[in-house]
């Protein structure tokens, strides 16, 4: 079953460990951070700390996505996290990437490569058989409450049919823009993961959630 990752982005801060505490009675499994440096995205956003809350918190696997300029040394700063997704696009090359991943490995921890709207899913193909997940972004990371991009469907499709033909282990993860209809897109696609923020936290969590389901 597809596994469900509201994005801490969207939680109201002012009701911060009460909606924790809702998403902790939910069907979803995960929690997903996004981490921003407002560099290599327009915007800002939190550090290893609000992590280290919300696992006094909270037992769902703790995700989290680094959207900065230096992967190498930011994920050393998240050593409490469950998984750690960077961007192919921060790296210097394929080498660096999977030398990142093992690194993230050897640390128990699972590692994962993300892109962007407007990078090929093909330059991924040396990394799959490395990493343990892979996260299409289906809009241009920086900001919640974009509208999916359908052309991130091909992708999740590709990471499908290149799995079941090599037999590949990762999962496959899709953020931005999930909401109850682009959910059953997703899914139909090959997702395995959905993050989703906006869509969560406004109204009723535990329905929203139950919807993407």
């Amino acid at each position: 079953m597809v596994k469900i990752a509201p994005s801490i982005l969207s939680i109201d801060f002012t009701e911060f460990a009460k909606q924790i505490q809702v998403l902790n009675d939910t069907k979803a499994e995960w929690l997903h951070f996004d981490v921003m440096d407002g560099h290599f995205v327009n915007n800002l956003t939190f550090g290893p700390k609000i992590l280290t809350d919300v696992k006094k918190m909270s037992r769902l696997f703790c995700d989290v996505h680094i959207m900065v300029s230096n992967p190498e040394v930011v994920h050393q700063w998240f050593q409490e996290a469950d998984g750690i997704t960077f961007h192919f696009e921060a790296v210097e090359n394929e080498a660096t990437a999977i030398s990142l991943i093992q690194e993230i490995q050897n640390r128990n921890q699972k590692a994962g490569i993300s892109i962007k709207p407007d990078t090929d899913v093909k330059l991924l193909d040396g990394i799959l058989p490395y990493v343990d997940l892979v996260l299409i972004m289906s809009v241009e990371p920086g900001h919640g409450g974009q509208k999916f991009l359908p052309s991130a469907l091909d992708k999740i499709t590709y990471l499908k049919e290149r799995k079941q033909k090599h037999q590949f282990s990762y999962a496959i993860q899709v953020d931005g823009g999930i909401n109850a209809e682009t959910a059953g897109q997703a899914k139909a696609a090959g997702a395995e993961i959905l993050v989703a923020g906006s869509y969560v936290f406004s109204g009723d969590i535990e329905s929203n959630i139950e919807s993407l389901l």
